[in-house]
């Protein structure tokens, strides 16, 4: 277990994350689990952080590859430690930092999946027809045409407030990790299924405000605690959308779709600096791993056209 001194490290560190950069809560708990875990090791060896050498970082690195965890896993990790030294540095709690010369084990370069046009399109038409209710039908729609027209993480789908929706935007402003905004046009059909969804909003928080409810400030509301719909219910929705499209449920997933809205816009000719805007990539060597899908393009091309490609009769 991480002794207390351990946890104070990480606590100060965390809060200064989350006050200086504007962490992400979900940023901020994969820090959290990856220093404790680090901790705890360092606990079992009675060392502590202002303690650890560079042997003591490797060392761990060592144990985390014999657990048989993911080099992402473990590049993950490293750089947290990385970062909690170099904080550690700057406040003059240490005088060095034991891991900053340690090179990662890399990242295992993994396509992401995605979706063809034609199985977005059965998603798409799935919106329209799953649902308990007409309300249901309509918000579902909305949902899918905003996730698949803007290439949205699902986490700034459900917690987009109704203020950057209003007055049927051709772009939309969307806060994404670090609070950084952007704006994302909007596709006709999504403009369409927003307005259409707009309309019963405005007609469900009326009801509300007549029963002296609090009005909601989110596109979509939700009785929950955090007062709007959850990741892990639109999870279950795309779900049930890819069974009634005849599509695999293991292929869909929120990310699915926007890798699909990458993939797709760079099919048909778009730049990857455009894309990495769109996406809120801080970097497009983020986004360089949809090149693969001009790879096969040319491929099939060469294949295809060049003469040397045919079979010679």
């Amino acid at each position: 277990m991480p002794t207390q001194d351990h946890l104070r490290w990480i606590a100060t560190f965390l809060d200064a994350q989350a006050a200086e950069l504007g962490a992400a809560n979900n940023t901020q708990l994969a820090y959290a689990r990856d220093l404790k875990d680090f901790a705890g090791w360092l606990s079992g060896k009675s060392v502590s952080f202002d303690a650890a050498s560079r042997d003591d970082v490797e060392a761990y690195l060592i144990y985390c590859d014999a657990q048989g965890l993911a080099k992402s896993t473990r590049a993950r990790r490293l750089s947290a430690i990385k970062q909690l030294y170099r904080f550690g540095f700057e406040e003059g709690w240490r005088d060095d930092n034991p891991a900053i010369q340690i090179a990662g084990p890399g990242k295992e370069k993994r396509l992401p999946k995605t979706l063809s046009m034609a199985e977005v399109d059965g998603l798409l038409a799935a919106a329209r027809d799953v649902g308990r209710s007409k309300a249901d039908r309509i918000r579902n729609t909305c949902l899918m045409e905003l996730l698949y027209a803007t290439g949205m993480r699902v986490s700034e789908l459900v917690s987009l407030p109704v203020a950057a929706a209003r007055g049927n935007p051709r772009m939309l402003l969307i806060r994404g990790k670090g609070d950084k905004e952007r704006m994302v046009p909007l596709s006709p059909p999504a403009r369409d299924a927003l307005a259409d969804w707009l309309v019963l909003w405005e007609e469900t928080q009326e009801v509300a405000r007549l029963k002296g409810k609090t009005l909601s400030r989110f596109l979509f509301p939700s009785r929950g605690k955090e007062g709007h719909l959850t990741r892990h219910r639109f999870y279950i929705l795309i779900k049930e959308l890819a069974v009634h499209a005849g599509v695999s449920p293991a292929k869909v997933t929120p990310h699915t779709l926007r890798h699909a809205f990458a993939t797709h816009l760079l099919e048909n000719g778009a730049d990857l600096r455009s894309i990495q805007t769109l996406l809120g990539h801080a970097d497009v060597a983020t986004t360089e791993i949809y090149t693969h899908v001009l790879e096969a393009r040319l491929q099939e091309l060469v294949l295809t056209h060049h003469p040397l490609a045919k079979d010679e009769d």
